[in-house]
């Protein structure tokens, strides 16, 4: 049994190798050639990564590639996206590419607004605490001035501070409910700096308001943190055809193809194990977009599947409808997004990204990432109602299947030919490159 290890931090990273290859893996030698291989050939790129996050052996590298063809408000857009689950790409400009004859995309953002909260315990009167907080709200935006100063001067700042009685739920617990303006920052550290000094200013005053008894005035601060449930942070997308132009499938006429699209989008809306892979299909396209512009995915889907459970079930994202002869397809979520700090100004491919999208600012961005998971929903529903998802999926796959069982150039190029006219299925690959190389 391996020995707990202490200090493994403050080892360079080739011991750090050595340690975890020798006590987790079975061929040391070749599991340290797989950490070296994924080294980047730029000692100063690999120092970057290396920096990045904690104890770092390697890199995971994730495809990134382009999707074409996106008009979004009469602009044209590729956009990058980095992902390893194939199809998910060819989708997405499938979809970009019937859009763009049709008037394409248009995007409208809502709302910006962050959350962030202090949340702290309260033993006393509630009434005294009211009149408190009257007497405090001043004081902190005063405290937290030399923190708001330089991003006040971009437009931003704190927009409003509440006190909040969640008493109802949990004994003598209250907030703080700070809402903010980040702009084209995603904001996390800036909203979190001002948190802890707004707990610290609620501390100390406190301590010395006079209308407090010696117990009220010993407020407990449990913790100061943004929230990634931002509903007020909300981009909208949509596309718009007649009826007519909805020419997806041989077998449909266009009219039962948005019949078909409609209905699979309420079923979304009323059942939740529906829902959840519609929503999934929806970050398929989302999340390749944030990642390859260095923002946080794993906020942005903490903050999406909130949202779609804002009506006490999970639900669509989605919504389409038949209007006077017109199909229409949209799309209402938040994303709390960023264009400058944290990787957006340090990795080198996310800056490039940033390039290509023409150095979006992070409203321009919301849209860009919005059409994204739109387009990406209308191409998985649209394939589902008509030739069914396997199909385009499992073409695509096919060249990961032949990977894996090891098929040469040739092979591969005559199976690719094969598999054009014939149904893609694991079996079904390895039995025709068995019958090949027989």
């Amino acid at each position: 049994m391996t020995e707990p290890i202490s200090g493994f931090s403050k080892l360079t990273k080739e011991q750090k190798i050595d340690w975890v290859t020798k006590n987790y893996t079975q061929n040391v030698a070749q599991s340290k050639k797989i950490l070296q291989t994924y080294w980047n050939e730029n000692t100063s790129i690999q120092q970057l990564h290396d920096e990045f996050i904690e104890n770092t052996l390697s890199n995971l590298y994730v495809p990134l590639g382009i999707a074409p063809n996106f008009l979004i408000n009469n602009n044209l857009y590729a956009i990058p996206m980095a992902i390893e689950e194939s199809s998910v790409i060819a989708a997405a400009s499938k979809a970009a590419k019937f859009w763009l004859k049709r008037g394409g995309f248009k995007a409208k953002v809502l709302g910006t607004e962050k959350v962030g909260q202090v949340h702290f315990i309260f033993k006393g009167d509630t009434n005294k605490l009211n009149l408190f907080f009257k007497y405090l709200k001043p004081k902190l935006f005063t405290a937290s001035a030399s923190l708001t100063e330089s991003m006040e001067k971009r437009g931003g700042g704190i927009t409003d501070v509440v006190l909040r009685d969640k008493t109802a739920d949990l004994d003598h617990y209250f907030q703080l409910h700070a809402t903010f303006q980040t702009k084209d920052a995603m904001g996390a550290n800036f909203i979190n700096s001002c948190l802890e000094q707004f707990a610290a200013t609620l501390k100390s005053e406190a301590a010395s308001f006079k209308e407090f008894t010696s117990e009220e005035k010993e407020v407990e601060v449990v913790m100061s943190i943004l929230s990634n449930h931002v509903p007020n942070c909300i981009v909208r997308a949509e596309v718009s055809c007649p009826i007519n132009d909805l020419k997806l499938s041989s077998e449909l006429s266009p009219q039962h193809t948005a019949e078909k699209i409609i209905q699979a989008v309420k079923i979304a809306h009323i059942e939740p194990y529906r829902a959840v892979t519609h929503n999934k299909g929806i970050m398929n396209g989302i999340d390749a977009v944030v990642l390859a512009t260095g923002n946080d995915f794993r906020a942005i889907e903490a903050g999406v599947h909130a949202y779609a459970c804002r009506n006490g079930q999970y639900s669509s994202l989605t919504h389409a409808e038949i209007k006077n002869g017109i199909f229409k397809f949209w799309i209402e979520l938040p994303l709390a997004l960023g264009t400058v700090g944290g990787l957006t100004n340090l990795h080198p491919l996310v800056k490039l990204n940033l390039e290509i999208l023409q150095n979006p600012s992070a409203e321009d961005l919301m849209q860009i990432i919005a059409v994204a998971g739109l387009a990406q929903n209308f191409a998985a529903v649209s394939s589902l109602v008509t030739t069914g998802i396997q199909k385009g999926h499992m073409k695509m796959h096919l060249l990961n299947i032949l990977n894996q069982l090891g098929a040469n150039e040739t092979e591969k190029f005559e199976l690719v030919e094969f598999f054009k006219t014939n149904a893609v299925t694991h079996r079904g690959v390895e039995l025709q490159l068995n019958i090949l190389r027989k």
